[in-house]
C-alpha cells in the first residue's frame, strides 16, 4: 500500500518513520510542512491523488497547549481544517484516514477511565480545535480512524520526559503537580499500535490508547529520575493552581482501551515498562 505520514519530524511521525523499516512491503510519504502544506486543500488533494494513497495517518498537529490560547486561528487550521482536508482527499480516492487526536476533548472531571463515547467537553483551544478536527475527519471520509492519546513522549523532540531528565541533572529540587492523575504514552507504542491496524485492516471508529497504569506527573517524573539514576534532585508534589498555566489541564485524563484492544487483538505494556525502554534508547543516543 502506498502511505502518507503526515507531521513526520514530530515524535509519532518519527517512530512512524523508525518502525516503518520493519514493515518494507509497503511504500511510504513521509511529510511535513515543506514537502505537503496539510492548510492547503488543493494541494492535499493533488498530492493523494497522484500518489495513489491507500492511507493517510495523520500525525502533524498544533501542540503548544498554552501558545494555543493565544493564537487559536492558527491552532484551528491545523487540528480542525486540515483533518477535514485530508478526510477528503481520501473519501476522493477511496483512502483510510487515521486521525490522531487527544484527551483534551474531555473536561477531566471523570474518576473513572474515559471510554470512547463518553461525553465530550474541552476547556482549552487545543481541546476544542482537535474534537472540531474529529467531527469533521468523520464527516468527510467513511474510512476515519481516530486515535485519542495522552501525556506523549519519545525519544525525538521536546517532551515531558526529556524535560524531567534534563531539569533533575541541574537542579537540586524540582516541584512537579500531583493532581493531575493520567497515563503517559510512549510514542513508538503508538506507532506499532497503528501498523497493527493498518496489517489487520483499518476499522472506523474511535478508539483510546495509551500505556496502561496510571499516575500523575509528580509519580511520572521520581520515575523517571529513579529509571535514569538521577538521586540528587529532590521533587515535590505541587497542586495544579501553584503552577498557574494559560490554558486548563485535565484533572483526570486516563482512557479506557478495551475497544482498541478488542479490535485489534493486543496487549499494551504498562507505562513504566516502556519508559524504560526510551530513557534506555536515549542513553544509547
Amino acid at each position: 500500500m502506498n502511505i502518507l505520514i503526515t507531521g513526520a519530524n514530530g515524535q509519532l511521525g518519527n517512530e512512524m518513520r523508525t518502525l516503518s523499516a520493519g514493515h518494507p512491503e509497503h511504500t511510504y510519504f513521509f511529510t511535513d510542512v515543506q514537502e505537503l502544506d496539510i492548510c492547503d486543500a488543493g494541494g492535499v488533494k493533488t498530492f493523494v491523488a497522484d500518489n495513489d494513497i491507500d492511507i493517510i495517518v495523520n500525525c502533524a498537529a498544533y501542540t503548544a497547549v498554552d501558545k494555543a490560547e493565544d493564537y487559536a486561528e492558527l491552532c484551528d487550521r491545523l487540528n480542525h481544517l486540515a483533518p477535514g482536508y485530508l478526510a477528503e482527499a481520501a473519501e476522493a480516492v477511496g483512502a483510510a484516514l487515521v486521525q490522531i487526536s487527544t484527551d483534551y476533548v474531555f473536561d477531566g472531571t471523570a474518576h473513572i477511565p474515559y471510554t470512547e463515547d463518553a461525553p465530550t467537553c474541552p476547556t482549552s483551544v487545543y481541546g476544542r480545535t482537535k474534537l472540531a478536527g474529529e467531527q469533521l475527519a468523520m464527516a468527510r471520509c467513511s474510512r476515519t480512524m481516530i486515535i485519542r492519546t495522552a501525556w506523549l513522549y519519545s525519544t525525538f523532540g521536546n517532551n515531558f520526559v526529556k524535560t524531567m531528565l534534563r531539569l533533575g541533572r541541574e537542579r537540586d529540587s524540582l516541584g512537579v503537580v500531583f493532581d493531575q492523575i493520567g497515563t503517559p504514552t510512549y510514542a513508538a507504542d503508538l506507532a506499532t499500535t497503528i501498523f497493527t491496524a493498518i496489517g489487520k485492516g483499518i476499522v472506523p471508529g474511535i478508539y483510546h490508547f495509551s500505556n496502561e497504569g496510571v499516575c500523575s506527573w509528580y509519580d511520572f517524573t521520581l520515575a523517571i529520575h529513579r529509571l535514569a539514576g538521577i538521586t540528587t534532585c529532590k521533587v515535590s508534589p505541587l497542586h495544579t493552581n501553584e503552577y498557574p498555566a494559560r490554558a486548563p489541564r485535565p484533572h483526570y485524563s486516563v482512557l479506557d482501551k478495551t475497544k482498541l484492544k478488542q479490535t485489534l487483538g493486543i496487549e499494551i505494556p504498562h507505562w513504566e515498562e516502556s519508559l524504560a525502554q526510551c530513557i534506555h534508547r536515549l542513553e544509547e543516543q
